[in-house]
């Protein structure tokens, strides 16, 4: 792998020097003139694409000329297919879905060394997946797409097709079906109709957008501020177009309609770069299309932004800066626990601090920080991935989620052997994680001696500033809400607010979202507790009478500042915890 890591060092395909180093590079060669290259720059510019995606899709450079250009700007070899029949190589720890869908292909096996044959040598994650798996060393080259189809073609289809036959089971499509398929996806409306919720869910500031078949129309809904909105119908025979547009970006197989697919789409929207994670499933109308929108430019790893509190971003700093134990941050999904993770890791980021995360998937890519995916298909799952990187000696190391106690058991030895451990785990409050973590079968003693501090969050909608008006029960509410929550006694002058709605936040009255937080460090009196096998009742009563804050009291807290509405906090805390009497 280091070939491939000294060929793209200091290189970003995304940034505008990408563009000036390899077009000047292209026109020095004599691949292209300098007005060529200014075009695709512009180009590039303008649409949020890579320079060389631009290249092609301009048609001012062939996929075999970009791919030998590459080659040569890259310093890397340049594969081409010889004549024979190609030979698949280690088919258990490389299966045929893992190389058609990240397009690496490996296409030797000699002298202990294994030569990938790559399409995108930008794209390291998989080829540090790969590095993972196999004992052989690693080597690259570079593949134009269509050659690398003919390849791919040739080593998996039939294998393909045997393995459909030997289940008994027919696919219930047919050649003609799926040509059908694929040209509907590629018409014009179709394009435009799926461009257009794309950009509409972007522009709306929505986590995520989900193209729904019905008996009667195709459904479109955002998911804003954590709440459902329906946004658009479309004809119902749009459907199978739309789903299939979908997985067409996001390089899944259009002709398994059976079963759920999982991928990625990375494309510009409005001048810049969006990623999204696409989930398909049949259902008894259709294909269900499920996009999680992942907007960097909207995303601040800034605590403050994120609506912790001084005295909680204190809190949190000083558990980051502990020299080993377990942070975990807990909540169910959508309730912001990663951006919590990402945004302490960038805290602790620095080059003295070598740090290792594990994601299924990778949300965001953090500078300077080690991030690994999983890869369920060969194996590279968490326990896996942990395992090989406690021997690259890290300082901190973030697993997304503790899923199993097998996660939880190395998060407990890699944090007991001087490591600093992030996490998220799905339970209600701070105190039942303790509990949830002996029930996955780890003994008390050693979370005692291992767990450091337990976040549980919750999203709350924040007022909109242009439209949020005084509370009309205000006078009421601030008689008796400092007697339930004593944080309030002394916080000053309450600021109770109302949605209303306006043009700026579409009618909602809100806009954006805010954490309210449950923050317990395990101090000598918890960790007392934990070793004595105390209840979670227990552990919450402590943690109560030593000053933390419940999730209904912080979130009442930021009511009382105007920063969101009691109702709010009300609609998110009803089923967590019951209001103090």
């Amino acid at each position: 792998m280091e070939q491939v890591r000294s060929s793209l060092r200091g290189l970003d395909p995304a940034s505008p020097a990408f563009a000036e180093r390899f077009g000047a590079f292209l026109a020095e060669e004599g691949l292209l003139d300098r007005a060529a290259v200014e075009r695709a720059r512009r180009a590039a510019t303008l649409s949020g694409d890579r320079f060389d995606a631009v290249l092609t899709k301009l048609g001012i450079l062939s996929e075999p000329a970009l791919a030998a250009g590459l080659s040569r700007f890259l310093g890397l070899p340049l594969h081409v297919p010889g004549e024979g029949a190609p030979e698949r190589l280690l088919p258990d720890a490389l299966p045929a879905r893992f190389v058609t869908e990240n397009r690496v292909l490996p296409v030797r096996l000699e002298g202990g060394v294994l030569t990938l044959a790559v399409v995108d040598p930008f794209d390291r994650m998989p080829l540090e997946s790969v590095g993972l798996v196999v004992e052989e060393p690693v080597r690259v080259e570079i593949i134009a797409p269509a050659d690398f189809e003919r390849l791919a073609a040739q080593l998996y289809a039939d294998r393909s097709a045997a393995g459909a036959a030997g289940t008994g089971l027919e696919a219930d499509h047919s050649d003609t079906d799926l040509q059908r398929l694929r040209d509907s996806a590629s018409e014009a409306p179709v394009i435009r109709l799926l461009d257009q919720i794309i950009a509409g869910g972007v522009e709306a500031g929505a986590s995520d957008i989900y193209i729904e078949p019905t008996t009667a129309s195709l459904r479109v809904r955002y998911r804003v501020d954590g709440v459902l909105r329906v946004v658009e119908e479309a004809p119902a025979r749009l459907s199978a177009a739309v789903a299939s547009r979908v997985k067409i970006l996001a390089r899944l197989d259009i002709a398994e309609r059976r079963l759920p697919q999982d991928g990625r789409i990375k494309i510009p929207v409005r001048g810049h770069e969006v990623d999204f994670r696409v989930a398909t499933i049949p259902t008894i109308d259709g294909e269900a299309v499920t996009m999680r929108v992942l907007d960097r430019s909207r995303v601040t790893l800034d605590f403050a932004s994120l609506g912790f509190e001084r005295g909680q971003i204190e809190t949190l700093t000083q558990l980051a800066a502990q020299p080993n134990g377990i942070i975990l941050v807990t909540g169910p999904t959508g309730s912001g626990k990663t951006t919590t993770l990402y945004t302490m890791l960038r805290q602790v980021n620095r080059p003295t601090a070598k740090i290792f995360t594990v994601e299924d998937p990778i949300e965001y890519q953090l500078s300077g920080i080690s991030q690994v995916q999983t890869q369920e298909g060969i194996g590279l799952d968490f326990p896996a991935i942990l395992r090989s990187i406690l021997r690259h000696h890290p300082d901190m190391i973030m697993i997304g989620e503790i899923r199993d106690e097998e996660t939880a058991r190395i998060a407990v030895q890699a944090s007991l052997t001087g490591h600093l451990v992030f996490s998220t785990l799905h339970t209600n409050s701070a105190a039942e994680t303790i509990t949830r973590l002996i029930d996955m079968g780890i003994e008390h003693f050693l979370l005692g001696s291992t767990v450091r501090g337990i976040v549980a969050q919750r999203l709350v909608r924040r007022l909109c500033p242009a439209c949020a008006a005084p509370h009309p029960d205000a006078p009421v509410l601030a008689a008796h809400l400092p007697d339930r929550v004593p944080a309030l006694r002394g916080a000053g002058a309450p600021d109770l607010r109302r949605p209303v709605g306006c043009e700026a936040c579409q009618g909602s009255g809100y806009a954006g979202q805010l954490s309210i937080a449950e923050l317990m460090p395990v101090d000598s009196r918890l960790r007392d507790a934990v070793l004595r096998r105390a209840s979670g009742t227990e552990i919450e009563a402590l943690a109560r009478a030593g000053g933390v804050r419940s999730l209904y009291e912080d979130g009442i807290v930021k009511a009382w500042q105007g920063l969101t509405a009691v109702e709010e906090v009300l609609r998110v805390t009803s089923g967590i915890e019951a209001p103090p009497a």
